[in-house]
């Protein structure tokens, strides 16, 4: 008896995948919970295990298609991967019973045959990602062929009919069509098409801009004592906790106190109401081969230095290798991110809507200072605070970034809660 691969539930708000890629052939051996194909989401990619052991039977959903929570992937039969799966004939009957829903939901109209071609009811039930194509793009969706259960219209039929020119008036915000190239410079060029995930990211970040009123405000912070404490702790910190002590926890505590002075840097707009998060979860940005993600440290305020540094340490690694979870990168109140890891000496970080701030950390860079009347070497980095001007003032913008560059100065006072 064959058993089905399905869609996993993909997290909040994720009701669409992309197949990525699969890993076996119809014919090979498979053991049970062994990754059989990759699925990429807006959010995240994720490996699907096989259910069961066996060999894989036939392929329902091939790379590129897009994919509903649940769907039919493909299915493992018994067996040991000596001969191919045996259920070659048996799948082309299964879609011959997708028109028939399809014309029992129009059972009441007076032509029950012209109805489904029209999609209307199919694409009034399509879901949101249907409507933000539609209104983005201008493709009605009635127009459109479904593939969908009952004949609905899903995101991949909009996205192949914005593709294919259907009455599309205006570009999408995150794709713009570009000038046609030179044939010679043509010649030598490459076209990828965009994840999306990449997608995602390009949209997220327009839909920041423009709906947010972003600005940043600069400071820069002395890393001496942190540095010290660091070089001072960090082995016993190690052999300890098993975990290096990096700079990121010092941020994260000090993050978490300027948020506690400054709650509206921990709020976010919510149609005509000003929600105030009295918990801090704290996205962490992570770059990764396929794109920025940010993992959320929930609770931040209850971890000491090891518990953050630890849960830090093992967000990237995972993000690097695409095993994160999408319900570990919701739920986030505000955002650090560190350009200083690429050597990035200042810059203007872009909101992680809804939030209202995000925190950029820099290079560490040996400059000139005046100290108590003399010039000093000291080791100083900028700091940038983007934040959305509809919840913050200049004031308390400006306050919050000082209360971090206070408490990173003179780390005693996250000890003491000052």
């Amino acid at each position: 008896m064959a058993t089905e691969i399905r869609v996993p539930t993909l997290g909040e708000s994720v009701t669409e995948a992309t197949i990525g890629r699969w890993f076996k052939k119809p014919g090979e051996a498979v053991a049970a919970d062994e990754p059989v194909v990759e699925l990429e989401t807006d959010k995240v990619t994720l490996e699907v295990p096989a259910p069961a052991a066996g060999v894989l039977g036939a392929i329902e959903a091939n790379e590129g298609d897009t994919v509903g929570v649940d769907a039919l992937l493909g299915s493992i039969e018994a067996g040991d991967g000596a001969a191919p799966a045996p259920k070659a004939e048996a799948k082309p009957a299964e879609p011959a019973k997708a028109p028939a829903p399809a014309i029992k939901d129009d059972a009441n109209e007076t032509k029950p045959k012209e109805a489904p071609k029209a999609n209307g009811g199919a694409a009034a039930d399509s879901g949101p990602a249907v409507r933000r194509i539609a209104a983005e793009s201008g493709v009605d969706p009635a127009g459109v062929q479904g593939s969908g259960k009952d004949g609905r219209v899903t995101k991949g039929d909009m996205l192949v009919a914005v593709e294919g020119g259907a009455k599309a008036p205006a570009p999408q915000p995150a794709v713009q069509a570009r000038a046609p190239s030179a044939p010679d410079a043509a010649a030598r060029e490459e076209r990828v098409k965009l994840t999306k995930l990449r997608q995602t990211i390009a949209r997220r970040l327009k839909d920041a801009q423009n709906t947010a009123a972003m600005l940043t405000t600069f400071n820069e912070v002395d890393m001496t004592e942190v540095m010290a404490l660091r070089a001072k702790y960090k082995d016993v910190f190690e052999k300890k906790h098993g975990v290096k002590l990096g700079f990121m926890g010092f941020f994260v505590k000090a993050v978490i106190q300027a948020l506690k002075d400054i709650p509206a840097v921990n709020a976010e707009i919510d149609g005509t109401d000003l929600v105030y998060k009295n918990y801090y979860h704290v996205g962490i940005a992570v770059g990764t081969d396929k794109g920025l993600v940010v993992p959320v440290v929930r609770d931040a305020d209850a971890l000491g230095l090891a518990g953050i540094e630890k849960k830090i340490t093992d967000f990237g690694r995972r993000a690097r290798d695409g095993k994160l979870g999408i319900e570990e990168m919701q739920g986030g109140t505000f955002t650090i991110t560190n350009g200083g890891i690429y050597g990035s000496l200042m810059s203007t970080p872009i909101l992680n809507a809804p939030q209202s701030g995000i925190l950029g950390m820099h290079k560490i860079q040996e400059r000139p200072m005046a100290i108590g009347g003399k010039v000093e070497v000291r080791p100083m980095m900028y700091l940038a605070l983007s934040y959305d001007h509809r919840v913050v003032d200049g004031k308390e913008a400006v306050t919050f970034l000082v209360r971090v560059k206070e408490s990173l100065e003179d780390p005693s006072r996250l000890v003491m809660d000052l």
